[in-house]
């Protein structure tokens, strides 16, 4: 059998993703929707272009028309579509406005999804306060009413074997002056700061809602659980460390978590050499301790599902995806799972869908 490229195989070059394969994704066992008429915000994805790797309006509403009832989305910055002219401040800004116009164009056609409903962005806290807070600005004008606030890339391992390093990531960059001063912008401006981090780092994310408690904080990704590299031995002592992690993290009110995206860095199925993408249950059962960790220390209103697309397509397709969430969420009452599928999302950026 050939093996297949997995996100848990990158390149040197951060921020390269290997397209997904479609022809085996092709091969996933049909479902019926779950729980269809359940409103769902899809409160992570990406739109982007790539060499090689197109994922658009075009390419989306593909997957978010694949049968659930998604009303909304948030896009995540993905250091996409930047400005190639003009101050090197204000390039990322390039992003917000590419994905306003998209967003305006699927709102034309008539898309029942309001795609990018909100728009985080990005900016460089190494330039400091008074530079974040201009860029900030800019990124609001290009929203077009959408931007809902920053994310921040502090993704940082030792082992060159974990390539989630995030360029200038250090140890405990959270705690660092200028970091915390672009941060209290969004605490001024009733923005949110998304958090991008590895498990091992989680105590610096505590430490950063310990500092600024006004600070609406989204922790990405579950806190980001690894499974590969120096963390393929001894999972269960990774697994407890993690789990302490995030409960400690979830003492803090201001926080909440997204759920998903750990399709490749749990590292929990193999799917460099699977003849078939995995069923919605194979991966609520492989999921399950993760997400059931997740929602017992933040609580339901504090958690909020997310697709992480066009990664996590590596894995599975989108119908497969919510199908494997909304069993994880079996058990919860109609008031818990229309927060954790879009009540949490609405509230923390603000949306009206």
């Amino acid at each position: 059998m050939t093996t297949r490229v997995s996100q848990t195989t990158r390149p040197t070059e951060f921020g390269r993703i290997y397209p997904p394969d479609a022809a085996w994704l092709a091969r996933q066992q049909h479902e019926e929707i779950l729980l269809p008429t359940l409103p769902i915000v899809d409160a992570h994805h990406h739109l982007w272009y790539q060499p090689g790797f197109r994922y658009l309006r075009e390419e989306f509403a593909a997957d978010t028309g694949s049968g659930h009832r998604v009303v909304a989305t948030v896009h995540a910055e993905c250091m996409s579509a930047y400005r190639t002219t003009g101050p090197t401040e204000l390039r990322p800004v390039g992003e917000t406005e590419t994905i306003a116009a998209l967003a305006t164009a699927s709102d034309a056609a008539g898309s029942p999804t309001k795609v990018a409903a909100g728009i985080i962005g990005r900016a460089d806290f190494a330039l400091g306060a008074d530079i974040v807070d201009n860029v900030i600005e800019h990124h609001l004008a290009a929203g077009r009413g959408r931007f809902r606030g920053l994310r921040y890339s502090a993704s940082w391992d030792a082992s060159d074997k974990i390539q989630l390093s995030h360029p200038g990531a250090r140890p405990h960059l959270l705690a660092e002056p200028v970091v915390l001063d672009c941060a209290r912008l969004l605490v001024e401006r009733d923005m949110t700061l998304d958090l991008w981090l590895l498990f091992p780092q989680l105590a610096d994310a505590a430490g950063l809602a310990d500092a600024l408690p006004e600070l609406r904080l989204v922790l990405n990704h579950c806190g980001a659980p690894l499974g590969f590299g120096p963390y393929a031995d001894n999972r269960a002592e990774h697994f407890d460390t993690w789990a302490r992690g995030i409960r400690e993290v979830a003492r803090r009110p201001n926080v909440v978590c997204k759920l998903g995206g750990i399709v490749a860095s749990a590292a929990a199925f193999d799917y460099r050499t699977a003849a078939a993408p995995p069923t919605s249950e194979q991966l609520a059962a492989l999921w399950r301790p993760w997400f059931e960790t997740c929602i017992d220390a933040f609580g339901p209103d504090r958690c909020l599902f997310e697709s992480n697309f066009p990664v996590d397509k590596i894995g599975t397709g989108y119908l497969t995806l919510w199908n494997a969430f909304k069993r994880l969420a079996t058990g919860g009452s109609d008031t818990e799972l229309a927060a954790m599928f879009a009540g949490t999302a609405c509230r923390t950026y603000r949306l009206t869908p």
